[in-house]
């Protein structure tokens, strides 16, 4: 464009009255949506954070809790069509203020099944108030005691089946995501159409840095407070705490996660208030100044024709439903736009999957528990992708990429993201030694399949419940599922650390001891899994870092493969594509690909399924690092795709384009990169456009 149009000297010198409601109110707008950015980040992670929490408290399987997860995108595409076509007609400073008290609505909405489900039941002995010292008595074995007193009592299966852990109740979960979707889709959209409209010349692409900058507030507080309430027990504050004996890293832990989403919904609110004490015109002048831009430096003649044809018809084309058609005829035989629509989806499908169960793999696969994932992903993780955003942005800028250059640069920082990502798959451990699953009662031998393994003598005569889960770790170092399984006949500590004695499937394993003792929890991971734990955490800073490289060029390509009319049209077709195939689906069949890697369920008290206890960690590994690999290797084939495709339309057909696009990518027309908000999630995000 033209930055050197004559103004009128009213456009060109404002009054000083004009010029201090401007100011004043445009910086109060500016603190007001980096308030709401923080709060919408928070949210966004507070619920990735809890995923695994939430699965436990409701006793679900991971399918259904990426159903939960993906309530989000749900309620965000019913709409988000009204927010891209008429949000900027209305009040959007109010719609705004709308959308941040809905959204902490929901969040709260959330919270809310904790208060009405009863207290969290981690185990089948707790038959009595949990306030109560009611888990003084465990299922050791005892030839002479009947089953019945070991096993699952009837009165004990039907007891309180409508409010217990596996009942209905993360149907309301879903519902408050939901919502809180609901209420986010007008901020990124509204909000930075704003600033594009009434921002000074040029500064449009320091404010969205700035904005953005902001926002990583938001995912580290969310991981402070994810990890702080994932140590602090479900029911704190409503029962006994030293009755309670299982630790943070027990499988059955499940911390307050309610707690997270309680803040997150408080501070939306609060950050909802000032939207409504602000004009929804600053500065009328330069408004109409700034909507007179109409004329990009179009790459080729194609280009120029096709914007013709759609801009002859004035607002027809985004006011009717002609024009609307027309645009997307225009949008779908754009090659470019279309190729890199499926390569997005791939590479951000990817990632969601990724980043939805990543808590879940570092505590299964290394036996971290949620509080020290929390601490890895957020305390480390982030900052170094603030710093490979700022360094991407930085190199752009600096070398002043063509629109080939661009491609070529993100293709570059996902290919080094996808050989750090290779190195994954050499970091996981071996299955953890489990009697009765991996291995023999005894601990010597391992199993063909964790299916039915027989009993062994050492406790085929205890009468145990063999579908019970209170694991105990033998002095062997072996897991067994219950102090009944390894054959244990006393126990001492009527609170935390609980130990059991005489364990005759301990004995069996020929060691030198005189008391073959347990103690409750699972056996801790060995030496040589800690190390691949700390391999991992500095994979994953280097493969967090190249994501982040990348992820401005990543968000440029969209708006510029386009033309400059249809930018809007074309940001929010990608978002609902996005997250309709991508948000919405890619933690549903993530999830239901690792239900297949367990090796042990939980029962509820109805007796249906629950949530998983042990899954094979191996096979976990293989599946779960293996489908993202897949995704992101068939993205980088389409860009190359991408990127031959450019190359034959800018740089053989036109040879001016270079010099156009290295003048269409100069810093003021940087504003541009989310005129309606829905700007490409970079791969370093979770899907919600929070970051």
């Amino acid at each position: 464009m033209d930055q050197n149009q004559p103004t009128t000297a009213t456009e060109a010198k404002p009054s000083k009255n004009q010029r201090g409601r401007f100011c004043d109110g445009f910086k109060m707008f500016l603190a007001a949506l980096s308030l709401s950015y923080i709060c919408k980040a928070l949210g966004g992670i507070i619920m990735k954070s809890s995923i695994t929490q939430i699965e436990r408290r409701f006793d679900i399987s991971s399918s259904v809790a990426g159903v939960i997860d993906g309530g989000f995108e749900i309620g965000n595409l019913f709409v988000i069509v009204f927010v891209s076509y008429f949000g900027s007609r209305l009040h959007r400073p109010k719609i705004i203020g709308i959308g941040c008290f809905i959204m902490g609505a929901g969040s709260i909405l959330t919270a809310l099944p904790h208060f009405f489900m009863g207290y969290y039941r981690y185990s089948k002995e707790e038959y009595s108030n949990p306030s109560e010292n009611s888990t003084s008595s465990f299922s050791t074995c005892s030839a002479y005691e009947s089953p019945s007193l070991n096993g699952t009592a009837p009165e004990i299966m039907g007891k309180g089946c409508g409010k217990e852990s596996g009942s209905n109740m993360w149907m309301y979960v879903l519902m408050g995501n939901m919502l809180r979707g609901i209420g986010e889709t007008p901020i990124a959209p509204l909000g930075i159409s704003y600033i594009d409209d009434f921002a000074k010349e040029g500064t449009s692409s320091f404010y969205l840095g700035a904005l953005h900058a902001i926002a990583m507030i938001g995912p580290i507080i969310g991981f402070v407070l994810g990890s702080l309430f994932a140590k602090m027990y479900v029911d704190i504050g409503f029962v006994d705490l030293s009755t309670i004996r299982i630790t943070p890293k027990d499988a059955r832990w499940v911390g307050a996660w309610w707690l997270g989403f309680l803040v997150a919904g408080t501070l939306s609110i609060i950050s909802s208030i000032p939207f409504f004490f602000l004009p929804k015109i600053p500065n009328e002048p330069e408004e109409k100044r700034k909507a007179s831009k109409s004329v990009y430096m179009l790459k080729t003649n194609e280009d120029k024709s096709q914007a013709a044809s759609l801009t002859g018809h004035g607002q027809t084309v985004t006011g009717t439903v002609t024009g609307f058609f027309r645009s997307l005829k225009s949008l779908f035989t754009n090659r470019l736009y279309v190729i890199f629509l499926f390569m997005t989806l791939l590479q951000i499908s990817s990632f969601i999957g990724y980043f939805t169960y990543i808590f879940k793999y570092i505590e299964q696969q290394y036996g971290q528990s949620a509080s020290q994932a929390n601490v890895i992903i957020g305390v480390i993780t982030i900052p170094m992708m603030a710093t490979g955003m700022l360094a991407g942005g930085y190199i752009i800028k600096k070398f002043k990429f063509t629109l080939v250059g661009i491609a070529k640069f993100s293709f570059f920082t996902s290919a080094l993201s996808f050989v750090f990502y290779l190195l994954y798959f050499a970091l996981t451990c071996e299955n953890k030694p489990v009697a009765g699953i991996t291995l023999t009662y005894e601990g010597n031998y391992p199993v063909t399949s964790h299916l039915d393994v027989p009993l062994s003598h050492c406790n085929s005569d205890c009468n145990c419940d063999e579908s019970q889960w209170e694991p105990v770790c033998g002095s062997n170092g072996v897991t067994y599922t219950s102090p009944c399984l390894a054959g244990c006949k006393s126990f001492s500590g009527h609170t935390k650390p609980t130990v059991f004695h005489n364990c005759t499937c301990v004995e069996e394993t020929g060691l030198q001891k005189s008391n073959f003792s347990a103690s409750l929890g699972e056996c801790p991971r060995d030496t040589g899994c800690t190390r691949k734990y700390y391999m991992f955490v500095a994979v994953q800073l280097m493969d967090s870092f190249s994501v982040a490289f990348g992820s401005t060029a990543f968000i440029m390509l969209i708006v510029r493969i386009v033309q400059p009319e249809l930018k809007s049209l074309a940001m929010g077709f990608h978002s609902l594509f996005i997250r309709a195939l991508g948000g919405i689906l890619a933690p549903i069949y993530f999830g239901a690909l690792i239900d297949r890697t367990c090796l042990k369920w939980s029962m509820t008290s109805c007796g249906a399924r629950g949530s998983c206890r042990l899954y094979n960690s191996v096979l976990f590994g293989n599946s779960y690092l293996g489908l993202s690999a897949i995704l992101k290797s068939l993205a980088l084939i389409l860009y190359i795709v991408l990127i031959s495709a450019m190359k034959k339309k800018y740089e053989g057909a036109n040879p001016k384009s270079t010099e156009n696009g290295k003048k269409a990518l100069d810093d003021a027309n940087l504003e541009s990169l989310s005129s309606n908000g829905h700007s490409v999630p970079p791969a370093g995000a979770d899907g919600e456009t929070h970051i």
